[in-house]
């Protein structure tokens, strides 16, 4: 080994091992030393809510599904989310998809095993499937963000690649919720080869936002016909 190629790989390590003693500072309040959020923000920000059973919508307490669900049942058996997509939560997200953070992963992880019900169905699921990212998109951003948090949540059960992205639709949130519906009607499929593994399954079908929860649906409804007996969405945040 050349003598630049031994300094520089010790400075390498002297490097790490400092970073790793440093203490972090609260991304949200700036408290130090910290977690990548501290307890007093958690505690502040992430109080769980009283949501639907099917759509995650925040609903009174003696209230199990909204409306909207009731009258047109979704493809979903349950929806689970972990926070509102609002401050803080909304900019820690985007740094976590937009800004080369796939880091966020593992604190996102443990906010949503801490939620109601997260845990009882990350046990119960035989498959752990993220939303699939459009070959451009994955390209352009270099990693799929729900595959990273799944592998974050329970690498053991997270399956890639049964579920595939078949259209580059546009933002969701640039859209409608009509346009949204229409964007994504064909937009996802089963990998034929893997259909087997998705028979009498339980599956937990994972997105780090959901708004209109049309991806999720059309998704959900790719399962379903592949043969999938029950299906829990889970997502970091849900819009109000």
């Amino acid at each position: 080994m050349e003598r630049h190629e031994y300094i520089g790989r010790v400075f390498r390590q002297l490097i790490q091992g400092i970073s790793q003693r440093i203490p972090s500072q609260c991304a949200v309040c700036h408290a130090w030393p910290s977690q990548p959020v501290c307890e007093a923000c958690v505690s502040a920000f992430a109080q769980p809510r009283h949501r639907c059973l099917t759509c995650a919508l925040i609903v009174p307490a003696d209230v199990r599904q909204c409306g909207t669900c009731i009258v047109t049942p979704p493809p979903l058996d349950t929806c689970l989310a972990a926070v509102a997509y609002a401050y803080p939560w909304s900019r820690l997200i985007a740094d976590f998809k937009f800004q080369q953070h796939p880091g966020w992963a593992q604190t996102f992880a443990q906010l949503l095993r801490a939620a109601p019900w997260v845990e009882p169905a990350l046990e119960a699921a035989d498959l752990v499937i993220p939303m699939p990212l459009s070959r451009q998109r994955l390209q352009d951003r270099g990693y799929n963000q729900a595959h990273v948090l799944a592998c974050a949540l329970d690498a053991s059960k997270v399956a890639h690649g049964v579920l595939l992205r078949m259209v580059d639709t546009p933002p969701q949130r640039t859209l409608s919720r009509n346009e949204r519906l229409h964007a994504v009607r064909q937009a996802y499929a089963v990998d034929p080869l893997r259909t087997h593994q998705l028979a009498q399954r339980r599956i937990v079908l994972l997105d780090d936002v959901m708004t209109s929860g049309a991806s999720l649906h059309a998704a959900a409804r790719a399962l379903r016909q592949a043969g999938a007996a029950h299906i829990t969405a889970l997502v970091l945040a849900r819009t109000e």
